[in-house]
């Protein structure tokens, strides 16, 4: 293994460092992006009894906002159960934004290592033909020791920089898939918060 990276050239330096920060933003997010760390079933249903039951406290809601995603966007309800419906949601909304925007870290991230990674193999593939033309313009066809080694280098390179970015590639699209989901059911819970709120408006009032 030490033979290929070294035969790849300085190249292949910032390739390794992009496998290593991909499989690191791959491993946090899929630890993050667990759906009940995100949106626990029946965290809604629950809130709503023990709101309608005595009401949730100032400590309750802290509970409730560091338990999860969806508890801070369901707090943001409670906490305007007693506004009129429309600036209820756009708080609900506000607030899911925030966590959308929180989930979806470091993807950006892990789209550029799927991008530049392939450019970084074609760069070493670039570096390895000049160096192949340049060894036969000072010694002629004769030195084939010297050109396997050019072109060994821009192969190297190459397959290198496609061995990170596919499985990056793949890893952004389902990692992009999963927070798209969990946002969609972080909304329809709140969208069912509103609703029964906005159904009992004297149980919300006293929230």
């Amino acid at each position: 293994m030490w033979e290929l990276i070294n035969a790849g050239g300085w190249v292949m330096a910032p390739i390794i460092a992009c496998s290593i920060l991909a499989v690191a933003i791959v491993a946090e997010r899929l630890w993050v992006l667990r759906g009940t760390r995100v949106a626990p079933a029946h965290l809604v249903p629950e809130v709503w009894r023990l709101h309608t039951l005595r009401g949730l406290d100032t400590v309750a809601l802290r509970r409730l906002r560091a338990g999860s995603p969806l508890g801070r966007v369901v707090a943001a309800g409670i906490t305007h159960a007693h506004h009129p419906r429309a600036e209820m949601l756009e708080r609900i909304e506000e607030v899911g934004r925030i966590e959308a925007m929180g989930l979806e870290r470091y993807l950006d991230t892990l789209g550029t290592i799927a991008a530049i990674t392939p450019l970084l193999g074609l760069l070493g593939t670039v570096i390895g033909m000049i160096d192949v033309f340049s060894t036969i313009d000072a010694t002629g066809l004769g030195d084939n020791r010297a050109l396997a080694g050019g072109i060994g280098e821009a192969l190297i390179t190459t397959g290198a920089g496609l061995t990170v970015a596919i499985p990056a590639v793949v890893a952004h699209r389902y990692l992009r898939g999963r927070v798209n989901r969990l946002i969609v059911g972080i909304e329809r819970e709140a969208l069912k918060l509103a609703d029964v709120i906005s159904r009992n408006p004297t149980v919300g009032g006293n929230a």
